[in-house]
């Protein structure tokens, strides 16, 4: 375990900020192209969660191969999901908080994100170095 906290923690992340920008975005683009296809035939909310799926899954591949260049496994890949589901808690969380503190329900996800991005980079960084012991 302190191995793995180690290399989370290791300065060299800098690079890798980078790559998970990029796959992020693309992951973006690809969570709104679907859904935008999908919403003229189906219900929204549908299109929305398979946009999400496609783009969780295509999100998911290029972390591991591109991001973070580790081999797809179902340690990580549940470590990604659990992350991913984290990471959307905190962001509510601190959307509610931002509204509660007044800010305006158009611009609280902007601060929301600010804090929650980095958290969801080390939780995403921890899913794939985390070793568990076998």
């Amino acid at each position: 375990m302190f191995d793995s906290l180690k290399k989370l923690l290791k300065a060299n992340t800098i690079g890798e900020i980078i790559r998970w920008g990029i796959v992020g975005g693309i992951a973006t683009l690809i969570n709104w192209g679907v859904y935008w296809v999908f919403q003229h035939w189906i219900n929204y909310n549908i299109a929305y969660v398979i946009g999400f799926v496609v783009s969780f899954i295509c999100n998911y591949y290029l972390s591991a191969k591109f991001t973070f260049k580790k081999k797809t496994t179902v340690t990580n890949g549940v470590g990604f999901g659990l992350a991913h589901l984290t990471g959307l808690g905190v962001r509510l969380l601190l959307l509610n908080l931002m509204i509660f503190l007044g800010l305006e329900k158009a611009y609280a996800a902007i601060p929301a994100d600010i804090i929650a991005v980095p958290i969801q980079f080390l939780l995403v960084r921890f899913a794939f170095y985390f070793k568990s012991k076998s």
